[in-house]
């Protein structure tokens, strides 16, 4: 098993795409890569933790490789804005890979220098690449946040089309309806 922490904006988003993806053992909704020990929701929506909204996902790299859950990462979200997703804005909701191995931050950085060669529209990947220091669990009410909320309105504005667009463009990497 390996872990991996990813930012790319608000956290109900980015956990409702990555527990769908088969191998993906676990994810977590908290908070990471900012400075405050235990941030709550109200410090790090405040913006002066430090920290950004993540997910932590465990996965099972002989089933889903990292270099799929990067694919998806960098599709569900917009690597090229600087602390902001959508009407997110913040440092709150940048765009970070927190890495828990060397092996994965030197993949990772391969990642970003290919599809920054790749052209995105000339502009380039902002994502911020460090190491994973601490994680901190968002609060209980934050977690599966879709799945307990699919029916509010930022749910079916926000993250049912990205789910929409994650079955269209990644069917092959989702579990199966009995795994899900």
């Amino acid at each position: 098993m390996e872990t991996i922490v990813f930012g790319g904006g608000c956290f109900w988003c980015t956990e409702a795409v990555f527990t769908r993806l088969r191998g993906v053992t676990s994810v977590m909704s908290g908070y990471a890569g900012g400075k405050t020990d235990n941030p709550t929701y109200d410090q790090v929506s405040g913006g002066k933790t430090g920290h950004a909204e993540v997910i932590k996902i465990d996965f099972d790299p002989a089933v889903i490789m990292l270099e799929d859950l990067l694919t998806v990462f960098f599709a569900t979200h917009d690597p090229t804005t600087l602390n902001k997703q959508g009407h997110d804005v913040g440092t709150q909701y940048r765009s970070v890979v927190l890495y828990t191995t060397e092996d994965q931050k030197v993949k990772v950085e391969k990642f970003i220098k290919d599809l920054d060669e790749a052209d995105q529209g000339g502009k380039p990947i902002v994502t911020e690449v460090k190491p994973l220091e601490k994680f901190f669990e968002a609060e209980e009410y934050h977690r599966d946040y879709y799945s307990n909320n699919s029916s509010q309105p930022y749910c079916q504005i926000v993250i049912s089309p990205k789910l929409k667009k994650l079955q269209d463009r990644f069917a092959a990497l989702l579990k199966a309806a009995d795994e899900a």
